[in-house]
């Protein structure tokens, strides 16, 4: 596992000196191709690839797929950082660079060193995982405040809600931590937030002819 941890750990370092400024989005493995919510994943990804910024995904279905297949239809580069699990086959098919983890340790600090922004779209456990785990790096500055962006307020407001009333107004986070998560709901937006915060555009970032 030491050797694994190691080699992963390498791809991270390599996989730097490829890229510019990136955007990873997270979401659902379980949305299906043809859903309003995949169909916005593609959107948003794609206007990303084209403004010249980079679009990481966890590599997987649902999102994950969108996301790559979004920005593999725009001009900059589209990568996966890949989970190897049991139930699920690799698919590299819209992935300019595609790295496969053994452990998700060591995939989220792919997302955490190589994400200038997070776009998190509707999800279960793993989105939940991936999002509080960059909140938590964010707070206890352990990596660089950059934007974090939920899309699709019917579905995590609620969210957003519960964590005001039960956390921050109990003081078990700083007030004011929420407000630097953005709630959007479509597109252009999102593009427009990102490309106020993270300079464009990075030669480097082109897809190869």
């Amino acid at each position: 596992m030491h050797t694994t941890i190691l080699r992963e750990l390498d791809s991270i370092e390599q996989t730097l000196g490829r890229i510019g400024p990136a955007v990873s989005i997270f979401g659902s493995a379980r949305i299906a191709p043809g859903s309003a919510v995949y169909a916005l994943a593609y959107d948003i990804a794609e206007r990303l690839s084209n403004l010249g910024y980079t679009v990481i995904s966890g590599g997987g279905p649902g999102i994950m797929r969108a996301a790559n297949e979004g920005a593999s239809a725009g001009a900059s580069q589209s990568i996966g950082f890949n989970i190897a699990l049991p139930f699920e086959t690799l698919d590299a098919t819209y992935q300019d660079i595609s790295l496969v983890f053994d452990n998700f340790i060591t995939r989220k600090l792919a997302f955490a060193k190589c994400s200038h922004a997070f776009v998190v779209m509707p999800g279960g456990m793993g989105t939940l995982d991936e999002l509080f785990e960059m909140l938590t790096l964010i707070q206890t500055r352990k990596m660089a405040k950059v934007p974090v962006i939920l899309v699709g307020s019917q579905f995590w407001n609620g969210l957003l809600e519960w964590m005001r009333e039960n956390l921050e107004s109990s003081g078990l986070i700083n007030p004011g931590e929420l407000g630097d998560i953005e709630l959007l709901d479509h597109a252009d937006a999102v593009c427009a937030s990102i490309g106020s915060r993270i300079p464009l555009i990075a030669p480097e970032n082109a897809r190869a002819a």
